[in-house]
């Protein structure tokens, strides 16, 4: 059995305001993705490591590897016009029976701990979704008023979102809806059981100047 990743990376800078997708930008003196990439290799270098780039960003990532002297073995794929066909894509490169985690190439801060749950989880359940507790409180928006909600109610969610390879294949057979934000929304359009575990804080999704600045706070904290 082979265990995957594949790591989506389709940003283009819009949200970030920077002519440089953030995937690219330094974190420590490294692009975010090399981090990223970093995190599951340290977890496990036998990962089958697939990585999903928009098209026109291809040679310039292959530029990066050499400045950087970034040697880790990997398998780049074109993304699609959305998150879903980017992992469609590269499940084009999962040939074997196993378990596939999929991950936002920009959470750097992820944990080794969170990894190694995912899989463990997945290897027993079939799926393995990180998330945390919401600490903040809630509201619901309905037409013009607001109502309080029970903030345990709810996880955040994390990625990896680690599944069997058979199963993701099929979710992933499905043609595209909107109400797929993330590969367990994919999944459980099967009826399949979504299995929550807990993640780590530090494991942020850098989106925002103000994200990359708290990440270079983090950083030393999951190394």
């Amino acid at each position: 059995m082979k265990n995957y990743v594949i790591i989506t990376a389709g940003g283009t800078g819009n949200r970030m305001k920077s002519d440089t997708p953030k995937q690219f930008l330094l974190l420590k003196e490294k692009p975010i993705l090399m981090h990223s990439i970093e995190r599951f290799f340290n977890y496990s270098n036998d990962l089958n490591i697939i990585l999903s780039l928009p098209g026109e960003f291809i040679s310039y990532w292959k530029g990066l590897c050499d400045k950087h002297k970034f040697t880790i073995k990997h398998t780049v794929v074109k993304g699609g016009t959305t998150r879903f066909y980017s992992v469609k894509n590269a499940l084009q490169e999962v040939k074997d029976v196993g378990l596939v985690a999929v991950h936002d190439g920009v959470r750097p801060l992820v944990s080794g701990k969170t990894i190694k749950n995912t899989y463990e989880t997945a290897r027993l359940k079939g799926n393995a979704i990180a998330s945390l507790d919401i600490y903040f409180s809630l509201r619901r928006i309905e037409d013009l008023e607001t109502f309080a909600v029970n903030r345990n109610d709810y996880k955040e969610i994390q990625t990896p979102q680690t599944f069997e390879s058979k199963l993701l294949k099929k979710a992933y057979s499905s043609e595209y809806e909107e109400s797929f934000t993330d590969d367990a929304t994919v999944v459980e359009k099967l009826g399949v059981t979504i299995n929550l575990i807990e993640g780590n804080p530090e494991n942020i999704k850098i989106t925002t100047k103000n994200d990359l600045i708290i990440a270079e706070a983090l950083i030393n904290r999951i190394l």
